[in-house]
């Protein structure tokens, strides 16, 4: 077996031992700078020559070490006489889209993915409502509120709903749930905007967007009243509801079928 050192690392006894390249130990002190805040979105890395004497590397090695970066999307060069690498911080959508390969690649369901966010985001709901603030629920009441100046629009007035999901995930502080469920909405948003236009003036769709409104309102005010256990049943009913609706006849749909 094969083992890759890291920081402070001791191999075992019997290992064989995979020294780090070049290219990746440059990578990797590049990308610790961009993940402690050192360098901030669009800065510019400076030039080659500089870098290579500061790592002491020739230029294949460190435009290798610029490809494992821009894999990672953390960087994107430019070619040419103004060109350069320009930083970029971690990116919760790049998380997202890779997720859905991992999904895509074992087969996932549409309905798997939404039963995942059935059971987030009614925690999320309860937590929100043990700790709101004045200014959360202003928040809320606001994107509420932006939501239904679109209504003539299904499609904006999705994505606005979407918002709406968000922000009650961002409310609990939670940054491991807030990327989590970002990489469920990722591929949620795709199917909801997507039924949206088919359904877009139907009697049907009116019905749902209806339902919808209600739904948001009526958590609105359990929230404030810090309703916890009613906010929480409330949310999950609401979800299961609205999947149902959306799913119906897509239920077996694969992430793949979606996004491929």
């Amino acid at each position: 077996m094969t083992e890759v050192l890291r920081d402070g690392e001791l191999p075992t006894v019997g290992s064989q031992v995979r020294v780090p390249k070049m290219g990746e130990l440059v990578a990797s002190s590049l990308r610790r700078q961009i993940v402690r805040g050192d360098l901030a979105e669009g800065d510019a890395l400076p030039s080659e020559s500089e870098l290579m004497q500061q790592f002491g590397v020739s230029r294949p090695t460190l435009r290798e070490a610029f490809r494992v970066l821009e894999s990672e999307s953390l960087i994107s060069v430019r070619r040419g006489a103004h060109g350069g690498a320009v930083v970029h911080v971690p990116n919760g959508d790049v998380a997202a889209r890779y997720a859905a390969l991992v999904l895509e690649h074992r087969g996932a369901t549409l309905r798997d993915v939404y039963e995942a966010r059935g059971v987030i985001e009614p925690a999320c709901v309860a937590q929100v409502a043990r700790s709101r603030t004045q200014k959360e629920l202003a928040t809320l009441r606001q994107a509420l509120a932006t939501s239904r100046k679109l209504q003539d629009d299904p499609v904006k007035q999705m994505a606005e709903q979407s918002r709406f999901h968000q922000l009650l995930v961002e409310m609990t502080g939670n940054q491991t749930l807030v990327v989590l469920s970002g990489m469920l909405r990722h591929i949620v948003d795709i199917s909801n905007l997507s039924h949206a236009r088919e359904d877009a003036g139907t009697p049907a769709g009116e019905r749902a967007m209806r339902k919808g409104f209600r739904a948001h309102e009526r958590l609105i005010a359990l929230i404030e009243e810090r309703n916890v256990a009613e906010a929480e049943s409330l949310w999950r009913k609401h979800l299961l509801a609205a999947d149902e609706y959306i799913l119906e006849g897509s239920s077996s749909l694969t992430v793949y079928d979606l996004m491929g």
